[in-house]
C-alpha cells in the first residue's frame, strides 16, 4: 500500500527528526507533532533496492527509536533484523536504532532492541550508567572515549543524559560521569560561539542546480544553532570552526563555508572528499 499523496515515510521522518534531535532528551509532545507515522501495513511490492530492506522503513525505525516505543515494537516484531538498522542523516552522520535510543536515554527502547539482536556499544553502556563496563573498555583501548556518537554527541553526554533520565543505577552513573570528566577528553570538541544577531545573516535558502529540490535551507534548530538541511527541511547542526567556516554535526571530512560581502552572505560551499558543491543564496 503506497503512502498517500506521494509523501514517503522517509521524507516525513527526515524533514522532522532533526527538529527533535535539537534537544538531547526526548520531548514527546514535540515529537508527536513533528513526525507522522506510516500506514497500518507496509508496502508489499518489492522496492528498488530489493533484496535490501527499503530506505523508507529503515529511516522510519531509526527516527521512531528516539521516542516511540510502540512503533518500534510494531516494526521490529515484524522484521527483527531491523533491530540492527542504521541510517545516514547526511554527510555520513550514521545512526543505528539503538544509537538513537541511547543518546536520548530511552532505556525501554534500547533494552527492547538489544533483546531483538541490536549490537550494543560503549555509548549504550554509558547511557545505562555501566561504570565498570565503560571503564574497562577505555582501559583496554585508551582514547576510545574521544569518539563521538551520532550527531556528534559525546560519550560524556550519553552518560549525563542517562543519569538525567534516571535510566540506570544512579550511583554508578554519577561515578561514570566523574570518571569521564576526569579524563578531560570524553566530551564534544569545543566549537566557537556565535551571537544571536550574527546567526541571522546565514538563514535562508541556497540553490545549487536547476531542479526544484536542488538546494539547502539554513535555519535555527530548537537549541538556536544554525542547521543545514535539504530545501525546506530540518538538518544537522553547523558548528563554527572559524570565520564563516563550519562543520556538519562534527563530521571530520566535511567543511561548510560561506562567502560574505559587505556583511551579506552570498553563497555556501560544501567541501567533502571527491566533491565541492557551491549553492547561491536566494531571496535576500
Amino acid at each position: 500500500m503506497p503512502f498517500p499523496k506521494e509523501i514517503s515515510r522517509r521524507t516525513l521522518v527526515k524533514s522532522s527528526i532533526f527538529g527533535f534531535l535539537a534537544v538531547q532528551l526526548p520531548n514527546v509532545s514535540f515529537a508527536r507533532q513533528m513526525i507522522t507515522t506510516g500506514p497500518e501495513t507496509f508496502k508489499r511490492e518489492a522496492n528498488e533496492k530489493y533484496p535490501a530492506i527499503s530506505d523508507d522503513l529503515v529511516a522510519e525505525l531509526v527516527g521512531a527509536s528516539h521516542f516511540d516505543y510502540d512503533l518500534v515494537r510494531k516494526i521490529v516484531n515484524k522484521r527483527p533484523e531491523l533491530a540492527r538498522a542504521t541510517w545516514d542523516w547526511g554527510f555520513g552522520d550514521f545512526e543505528s536504532a539503538l544509537g538513537a535510543a541511547s543518546h536520548v536515554a530511552r532505556k525501554d527502547i534500547a533494552t527492547y532492541l538489544m533483546m531483538k539482536g541490536a549490537r550494543a556499544n560503549i555509548f549504550t553502556f554509558a547511557m545505562l550508567g555501566a561504570y565498570e563496563v565503560v571503564k574497562e573498555m577505555i582501559e583496554f583501548f585508551p582514547g576510545i572515549q574521544k569518539t563521538s556518537g551520532p550527531h556528534g554527541i559525546s560519550l560524556l553526554q550519553h552518560a549525563e543524559n542517562g543519569l538525567r533520565n534516571e535510566t540506570g543505577n544512579k550511583r554508578n552513573a554519577q561515578k561514570l560521569i566523574d570518571f569521564l570528566k576526569k579524563l578531560g577528553d570524553a566530551d564534544s570538541p569545543r566549537y566557537l560561539s556565535m551571537e544571536e544577531e550574527e546567526k541571522s545573516k546565514y538563514l535562508g535558502d541556497y540553490m545549487y542546480g536547476k531542479g526544484e529540490k536542488d538546494g539547502f535551507t539554513i535555519q535555527l534548530n530548537m537549541r538556536k544553532l544554525i542547521s543545514l538541511g535539504k530545501l525546506g527541511q530540518f538538518g544537522g547542526a553547523l558548528y563554527r570552526l572559524g570565520e564563516n567556516s563550519f562543520t556538519y554535526n562534527g563530521a571530520p571530512s566535511v567543511k561548510i563555508s560561506f562567502e560574505e560581502e559587505d556583511g551579506k552572505i552570498l553563497s555556501l560551499t560544501i567541501e567533502e572528499p571527491d566533491l565541492v558543491l557551491k549553492a547561491v543564496k536566494v531571496g535576500g
